[in-house]
């Protein structure tokens, strides 16, 4: 191809990959569904964006580099210290019954379905092994099921995203050299790799400590080490064992949260920016390589396969990792019935499968379309029936808000507990030691310390929050907080008016919008409040549709499902029938 149509056909693949992901975001669905579509639909129509006669040798490397940065911003929401007890035996559990059974059924059923050698179905099994953050997340965010499921779920994800990356690995190196691999040398390369990536792990969780710790990087150059850093290690690693660098991409994310002394920003807009770049050029390039002719007989085998996974091996799988334990009927069933495939599953199965076909291995052309198809087929049908199903089971809040209150005043704890009253699962934070001890006598749910972890991000899909109100008597706190805890995807973000005009070294210069909207009218102030309570004026609740009883001020309304609107500056929030209303009562 001349420079001009690579040139083009770049562009065209980063201009599908933004679009694509913006006409998701405004349709309300995951990115997926409409990335691999119109990544099918562009390689179909153009030759200008199949990756493999833009990039050529280089298309498979930076496909397993894109891949490390990936599961290194995924291993960034993962805190080891909030998946304990039953939680994590499931995990374990999940990771390596689910790695036999899906391997061994997906290879076994392939075989006489898509007509395939026993070597193709084989690397076509372990290839269907990962499923993966960049899938799992956007789905669990429209179910939003309870917290443990949301840990176990993203946790597995990610964790099978390496240990299918490095078994394909050993099946593609096995069936490239044409032998059998004895169980002893399996276990070796795999002990290998694991060794090579946590070693890997290892030294760049060292170099971004001292990167971020002791150099004092601002944003944009901090996240431009973390990508030199991950880069870097996951090179080195995957030159001495194939797909271990993917070990050590996660392992660096992980390390990076739980080490001492290092102190990421809260919100990585840069990073998060290039994942999310990255997430969305991976799927439009490696969808396009999929053409029509490939798909013509294998879409309806691989269908078949794809309901062989779903309904049979995946709620076995569950049922076995969850025998013993103490999750729920309703937890284990949805566990039973949650594992989609994605970027991880398309970019082995784009990086194996040709290797393979150079090789004359018997229907090896027909992983990567086969693969193809389960992907689509798995998110659609996960994504089309998990939230129904969640209901069904009992296992999600549905419409219900989550409140993280910030503040441990005693106003706060007493609105906190007209709240709990209504049915809200609140979740409260404070710093102070007396007032979390005021917060814990009063028989309220106390979030972990790592308030800004707790509040933002994967944090808060994993907590359940939903709103953060942030009430404390400091003013430049509030805003502060409000500034930084403010996010696209995070949840809404509240804070208390400041005291007056020119009070605060910060809050006085952080309007409403990205700093976050600003509760009650300009007459009741944080202060204000605060000292109104002191006085003996109660927090009380009361049907919305009665009037509003003399001197009592509107501070929220909850409605018949749970779902909390406060009162803020721009005006009341509308009373609908069968609401209730929480308010503030007079001095007596």
């Amino acid at each position: 191809m001349s420079s001009d149509q690579v040139f083009a056909g770049v562009a065209l693949i980063v201009v599908l990959a933004v679009g694509s992901q913006i006409l998701a975001g405004r349709l309300g669905l995951p990115g997926i569904i409409v990335l691999l579509p119109v990544g099918f639909a562009a390689g179909a129509i153009t030759d200008d964006v199949h990756p493999d006669k833009l990039l050529g040798a280089a298309f498979s490397p930076l496909v397993s580099l894109a891949v490390a940065v990936i599961l290194y911003h995924a291993g960034l929401e993962l805190d080891l210290r909030r998946l304990t007890g039953s939680a994590r035996r499931t995990l374990v559990h999940l990771v390596w019954i689910g790695t036999l059974a899906t391997w061994g059924a997906a290879a076994v059923v392939a075989a006489p379905l898509l007509h395939v050698s026993a070597q193709a179905a084989a690397m076509l099994g372990v290839i269907l092994i990962v499923s993966g953050p960049t899938v799992v997340g956007p789905l669990l965010a429209f179910v939003r099921p309870q917290a443990r499921l949301r840990r176990i779920l993203l946790w597995e994800g990610s964790v099978i995203d390496a240990v299918g990356g490095v078994l394909g690995a050993l099946v593609f190196a096995a069936l490239e050299g044409g032998r059998r691999v004895s169980l002893g040398e399996a276990t070796v390369h795999l002990l290998g790799s694991a060794g090579v990536g946590v070693l890997g792990g290892v030294l760049g969780s060292a170099a971004l400590w001292l990167l971020l710790s002791r150099l004092g990087l601002g944003e944009v150059l901090g996240a431009a080490a973390q990508l030199a850093v991950v880069t870097g290690v996951a090179a080195g690693c995957d030159i001495v064992r194939d797909d271990a660098g993917l070990i050590a991409a996660i392992m660096m994310g992980v390390a990076v949260v739980a080490l001492p002394g290092l102190d990421l920003p809260v919100r990585q807009p840069f990073f998060d920016t290039l994942v999310s770049l990255v997430i969305g050029v991976l799927f439009v390039a490696i969808s396009a390589t999929v053409t029509p002719a490939s798909l013509r007989h294998v879409a309806g085998p691989a269908l078949l396969l794809t309901a062989v996974l779903v309904l049979a091996v995946r709620p076995l799988v569950a049922f076995l990792s969850t025998l013993g334990g103490d999750l729920a009927t309703g937890e284990r069933a949805f566990l039973g019935w949650m594992a989609p495939r994605g970027i991880v599953a398309a970019s082995t199965a784009s990086t194996f499968s040709a290797g393979l076909v150079a090789k004359g291995i018997g229907g090896a052309q027909r992983i990567l379309p086969a693969t193809f198809v389960v992907i689509v087929a798995t998110v659609l049908v996960y994504g089309l029936t998990a939230v129904p199903l969640a209901r069904r089971l009992g296992v999600t809040g549905g419409n219900r808000s989550r409140p993280l209150l910030v503040g441990g005043e005693p106003w706060v704890i007493d609105l906190a507990g007209r709240f709990a009253e209504l049915g809200l699962p609140v979740l409260m934070w404070a710093g102070e030691p007396e007032q979390r001890g005021r917060i814990t006598a009063a028989g309220l749910e106390l979030a972990p310390a790592d308030l800004l972890a707790t509040a933002t991000g994967e944090g808060a899909e994993l907590e359940g929050v939903t709103c953060v109100l942030l009430l404390t008597g400091e003013d430049d706190f509030n805003a502060l907080a409000a500034r930084l805890l403010r996010g696209e995807h995070g949840p809404e973000v509240y804070r208390l008016a400041e005291r007056g005009e020119g009070q605060g070294l910060v809050a006085p210069y952080l309007g409403p919008g990205p700093g976050g909207e600003t509760l009650f009218t300009p007459a009741l102030p944080g202060h204000a409040l605060a000292a109104r309570h002191r006085a003996g004026a109660p927090i009380r609740v009361q049907p919305s549709q009665e009037p509003l009883p003399p001197g009592h001020d509107l501070l929220f309304t909850v409605d018949r499902g749970g779902r909390l609107r406060p009162a803020t500056t721009d005006g009341p929030p509308p009373l609908v029938p069968d609401a209730h209303a929480v308010t503030l009562g007079p001095v007596p």
